[in-house]
């Protein structure tokens, strides 16, 4: 069956500021505050009538855009630049198509727009991603699907026009043999400020583990002693990924770290429970130089490196053999990354989607990557949100209590409060399997600020 066409009527875009309850620190980046994006769009399906979608993400500063040279409130107005021409671009198309079809064509046009104005291709992808989101969600709406109905159906019309390499491959076959996980386990993230005594008190809980290094091998080798000691005492075992977050600046520093890791006698079991190094080198350079020999150490994967459609094939072409999952990066290239991995793991090869979190907020945001991560069968997802932020913070407590009640078993009390329950180590998505992509209640659409206007392109903006 074909998929359904759709014009694009509409598209709206708010924020929110979210303030964070103890710092997170990534790479050379503290953030203590951020603004949450909100995107609403008004789809047509044609024979079946209209609907609004709606998503939201955190513009996160200095991470799409870590040039020295920008500041972080500099960052974030890249994310609100790529917003706005999205926007543009999206309602630029006329005609009829299927949701992903005009995801392929907004796209284009509006990256080369945001290169144009000078930002990076990781930034150019923040607007289409979220705005592809929400006409998502307007379609599954206005044809009465949940997400994971939906998808196994392609309702979307995903094809391989921006993945040229998966031409031949049956995605249609592909996304109806999917079987979505009925929970997620929660990855707990160990950012640079935090104290690794602090994870005693998670034992009973969580099992899953991300650990931030620092691209210091000698700091990075005494703070990984020191968490793994704390990790190998807990009962009930457990497993870890490295994010480096590209601040080691190429492969000798990698394998200084790696020969330091390896020559450790107390990280033997550390070693042994780590899953994969998460972008260790500079966005700049790693898709540019062979891992070589160290590929041999672990699995390697890239996640600020994905900035185009074409980026996992080339990490696969230098050694790695990941790419991570992250709905700010996109949802049909976590898609049909998974679809590669399924085409060249028929040889017997090992290539794996992982999922991954800048700071997915309660409400939408977490709801929706929780439904593509159980979607792709990816076991365990960082999830940052729960920690960093309290609860629906920023929020009307109405707006907490609506998506408490429509979402049961997602959400918990606290404190008088609302927020993500993390308390059994994992994230059900019985309660996401709704129609629409995964949500049964929506943001309070009169407390969102309108998103702020750009200063550079101020005069482009209707």
């Amino acid at each position: 069956m074909d998929a359904p066409r759709l014009r694009i009527k509409a598209v709206e875009l708010f924020e929110r500021p979210v303030r964070f309850v103890k710092p997170f620190r990534f790479g050379a980046v503290t953030v203590e505050e951020a603004p949450q994006a909100f995107v609403r769009a008004l789809v047509a399906v044609e024979g079946v009538g209209e609907a609004w979608g709606c998503t939201a993400e955190m513009m996160m500063p200095r991470w799409f855009d870590k040039r020295p040279e920008r500041s972080p409130a500099q960052t974030v107005d890249g994310l609100r630049r790529s917003l706005a021409l999205a926007r543009e671009a999206y309602l630029a198309v006329a005609r009829p198509a299927a949701a992903f079809a005009h995801h392929a064509e907004a796209r284009k046009v509006q990256e080369t727009a945001c290169l144009a104005a000078g930002e990076t291709r990781l930034s150019a992808a923040y607007g289409p991603a979220l705005i592809a989101k929400a006409v998502l969600d307007g379609l599954l709406r206005a044809v009465g699907l949940d997400f994971f109905t939906g998808m196994a159906a392609n309702v979307a019309g995903i094809d391989a026009r921006l993945t040229p390499d998966l031409a031949g491959f049956d995605l249609d076959g592909f996304l109806k043999g999917l079987s979505p996980l009925e929970a997620v386990s929660v990855r707990h993230t160990v950012g640079l400020l935090d104290d690794p005594e602090g994870l005693r008190a998670l034992a009973s809980n969580l099992r899953h583990f991300k650990i931030k290094l620092g691209g210091d091998p000698a700091a990075d080798i005494a703070r990984l002693r020191a968490i793994a000691a704390v990790l190998d005492a807990m009962p009930g075992g457990y497993r870890a990924t490295l994010d480096g977050n590209e601040q080691y600046p190429d492969t000798a520093a990698l394998g200084a770290f790696l020969d330091g890791m390896e020559a450790a006698p107390d990280l033997a079991a550390f070693r042994r429970n780590l899953l994969y190094i998460e972008q260790p080198i500079a966005r700049e350079r790693a898709l540019d130089e062979p891992l070589g020999s160290i590929g041999a150490y672990h699995a390697f994967i890239i996640d600020e490196s994905d900035d185009s459609y074409a980026a996992f094939p080339q990490a696969r072409a230098v050694g790695y053999r990941g790419v991570s999952s992250k709905s700010c990066k996109g949802l049909y290239k976590a898609v049909l990354n998974a679809a590669r991995c399924a085409a060249w793991n028929g040889d017997g090869a090992r290539h794996f989607v992982s999922a991954e979190d800048l700071t997915c907020q309660a409400g939408l945001a977490v709801q929706q990557d929780a439904a593509l991560v159980a979607l792709l069968g990816i076991g365990h997802a960082e999830r940052n949100g729960h920690q960093y932020v309290h609860g629906f913070a920023g929020a009307p407590d109405t707006e907490a209590e609506a998506f408490l009640t429509a979402h049961p078993g997602f959400y918990t009390r606290d404190g008088g409060g609302v927020r993500l329950n993390v308390d059994g180590g994992s994230l059900p998505t019985a309660p996401v399997r709704v129609p629409g992509f995964a949500h049964a209640a929506e943001p309070r659409w009169d407390s969102l600020q309108p998103l702020a206007t750009p200063a550079a392109i101020k005069e482009s903006v209707p």
